[in-house]
């Protein structure tokens, strides 16, 4: 069985200026059994979470920070914290609040005990806070269509949280820029074979005052990337 040392937690921003030091807090006090590094890109921010991110990173010798001089899109951020990150096993952190640090430990412990590369945690299995109805129709149709087209079983297909290790990663390349990059991610993963094993995660979705900001567009993108990765070269 592999040895893993070290965890990559990536951690894409973007107008979080509310919620990113909380965040941050929290990913810190999660007792973990491997040493962490954060990787935070600050993908364009044009609030204040830059001013919060550079004064809070003195404090957090872990934590390498990235700015985006525009942004580029939450897939464009990942693709620059895979970039960067030198973890055994790498996980993605949005920094809103809606997804709990302390599910790591569920998260971490198929890959190390050996049974699985890759974990998704399920918001569908797990306690959470209800959905918006036509969010969760849409989150349900897409992982439907993800489990016809690559043979597979999943539950959540749009979660956030996805973990993998180095080795998996070598094997993704992102094209994608903004929402697509989850079912790029899915797709590219099915494809090279590797099995998803899902562990049921705690969910506090926000609401669109909140900041919430996924639309009916994003799930149109999700679903063409789907098809492409599945029927093009």
């Amino acid at each position: 069985m592999p040895t893993f040392r070290r965890l990559s937690i990536l951690i894409p921003v973007y107008n979080e200026e509310r919620t990113v030091a909380e965040l941050l807090r929290r990913v810190q006090s999660v007792e973990l059994p491997l040493e962490r590094e954060l990787v935070v890109v600050d993908d364009g921010s044009t609030d204040g979470t830059r001013a919060v991110l550079s004064a809070l990173s003195p404090d957090i010798p872990e934590m390498r920070l990235i700015f985006h001089p525009v942004n580029r899109g939450k897939g464009a951020a990942v693709r620059t914290a895979l970039e960067a990150a030198t973890g055994d096993i790498l996980l993605i952190q949005d920094a809103d609040l809606e997804y709990d640090p302390r599910d790591y430990p569920a998260l971490l412990r198929p890959i190390l005990e050996g049974r699985s590369q890759v974990v998704y945690g399920s918001r569908f299995l797990g306690e959470h806070k209800a959905m918006y109805f036509w969010h969760a129709v849409g989150n349900r149709f897409l992982t439907l269509v993800t489990n016809l087209l690559y043979d597979t079983t999943l539950t959540d297909m749009e979660t956030g949280y996805k973990v993998f290790t180095a080795e998996v990663a070598q094997h993704i390349a992102l094209r994608s820029e903004r929402w697509g990059f989850d079912p790029e991610i899915t797709a590219q993963i099915l494809r090279r074979g590797y099995r998803i094993y899902e562990v049921p995660i705690s969910y506090n979705g926000r609401e669109y005052w909140e900041g919430k900001k996924i639309t009916w567009r994003d799930g149109v993108t999700v679903l063409l990337t789907l098809l492409r990765y599945r029927f093009l070269p």
